[in-house]
């Protein structure tokens, strides 16, 4: 059964959770079909992603129901093999982090609820644009477990530690508003889809190259100390401004005439 759509336009893949009759929530086909389509869009041309959910909400978080081959086995050999992402993930945790390793900007459109699941999976975007009536909860303790779909490799780098513990903690349902104020949403918009795809428009019409570049420096910014990314900022203008009529783009850019990225 299908549970999610692959479609590619302008350079721009749009990847949308297609469960909408159970709000997209995650059983064992979804986790295996978001893999995939992460993999697939990785291996792709695209320039930039738009992830969304089809119907009332973007995704209501795990359904235990389609997860029932889970029940009597022991969850160590579940959860502790490394079988995804080189090494470094289950099939749980790929599901959000082969978003957060795409090498292009990723961006959500949310709308509706986005629990437990469907937050960290979002929280694998880049960026994340919310409708007014988005809700936001981190999930888990409701069930008495922790979150363990990289929530915890994600959700660290966008909001304070006394937000990260209240969200975990409680597992209360938290507003657009007060998930945009806390840095959890980039930006709330009435069409959350319309946002996400003029924004992805205008990432696509940037080099591709520079694109890439940005977003691996960004991640070496965001967690290494400042010689290392001091170095880092070096390495990737050298790469770039190295390739063949690169300079000539650059000054052609800076005179104001039009330029053709590579």
């Amino acid at each position: 059964m299908s549970r999610v759509s692959v479609t590619y336009k302008d350079h721009i893949a749009h990847v949308r959770l297609t469960r909408a009759d159970k709000m997209n929530a995650v059983d064992q086909d979804m986790i295996t079909a978001v893999i995939a389509a992460g993999n697939e869009v990785a291996a792709s041309d695209a320039r930039a992603v738009v992830v969304s959910g089809e119907g009332k909400a973007f995704c209501a978080g795990i359904d235990i129901s389609g997860l029932s081959g889970m029940i009597g086995k022991d969850p160590a050999e579940l959860l502790m093999p490394r079988t995804h992402g080189d090494g470094t993930t289950n099939q749980w945790q790929e599901f959000a982090m082969v978003w957060s390793r795409m090498d292009i900007p990723v961006i959500a459109a949310v709308h509706g609820v986005c629990f437990g699941a469907g937050i960290q999976l979002a929280l694998g975007a880049d960026i994340r644009i919310a409708s007014p009536d988005a809700k936001f909860a981190v999930m888990e303790m409701k069930w008495g477990i922790v979150p363990d779909m990289g929530g915890m490799v994600l959700l660290p780098r966008l909001v304070r530690s006394d937000v990260l513990r209240r969200m975990t903690y409680t597992a209360e349902p938290v507003g657009a508003g007060q998930a945009e104020r806390w840095g959890l949403v980039t930006e709330i918009a009435d069409d959350p889809m319309a946002a996400a795809q003029a924004l992805a428009e205008t990432i696509a019409g940037k080099s591709p190259s520079a694109i890439r570049a940005a977003k691996r420096l960004i991640d070496v910014a965001e967690t290494a100390d400042a010689v290392t990314v001091l170095d880092a900022e070096s390495r990737e203008q050298v790469e770039l401004i190295g390739k063949p009529h690169q300079m000539e783009v650059v000054a052609a850019a800076f005179g104001k005439r039009a330029a053709v990225f590579d």
